[in-house]
């Protein structure tokens, strides 16, 4: 399978239920069996998901993305035992960055759930213009696309962290606030956005919000 074909949601998938570490193999650049080099969006969405999982609290080596050919059976045996040894020196999932395992289940759900959001800035902020290792490292790495995703993800992830926890039950924005860890003018405002579209109502007789 072309490593293009690994989506965003298959690595979180991994990772929410419970795998360490996620290794992908990809062809080299520039010698893609396929017209869409599709080694290129891999990389892309690799430096994608290593910033969600620095959002998340989760470190971000536990995921690695390397590219050999169909030759290369001895580098493929280096990296992914290479690889064995970094995840086991981390420790399961969470131990290493001071989570248990519900609130790393919790966070991946949350962003699990914006992966479609996460698709569409992909396609429309963050595409690199020029298919070359160089220009994705560059691109993916200045300060101003790290400022850019960290503008337009860490309020989505807020937002859908609080529906998940609406999901169980109306809160309050001090339940909330205190739940997260969020300012409680955050909260407000979030829920405030959240009203307009129609995904929360605040419920005056509790004092709280609650799914719509």
């Amino acid at each position: 399978m072309c490593s293009g074909r690994v989506d965003l949601e298959f690595i979180l998938r991994a990772f929410s239920k419970g795998h360490d570490g996620v290794f992908i193999g990809g062809c080299k650049f520039d010698e893609c069996n396929y017209v869409t080099h599709g080694n290129y969006d891999a990389f892309a969405i690799t430096y994608l998901c290593k910033k969600i999982l620095e959002h998340l609290g989760l470190n971000p080596k536990r995921l690695r993305t390397e590219f050999m050919s169909g030759a290369d059976g001895n580098l493929l045996a280096e990296y992914t035992d290479d690889f064995s040894r970094q995840i086991k020196e981390l420790g399961s999932l969470g131990k290493s960055e001071g989570m248990d395992a519900n609130l790393v289940r919790f966070k991946l759900e949350a962003a699990r759930k914006l992966v479609p959001y996460i698709r569409l800035v992909e396609r429309e902020r963050l595409r690199v213009p020029v298919k070359s290792k160089q220009a994705y490292i560059e691109f993916f790495e200045s300060d101003e696309i790290n400022a850019l995703f960290d503008k337009i993800f860490s309020d989505k992830l807020a937002i859908s962290q609080i529906l998940l926890l609406l999901g169980e039950k109306p809160l309050s924005t001090r339940d909330i606030s205190a739940r997260l860890g969020l300012n409680p003018s955050d909260v407000s405002r979030y829920m405030i956005d959240s009203s307009r579209h129609g995904m929360v109502r605040y419920d005056t007789a509790g004092n709280c919000y609650a799914r719509v």
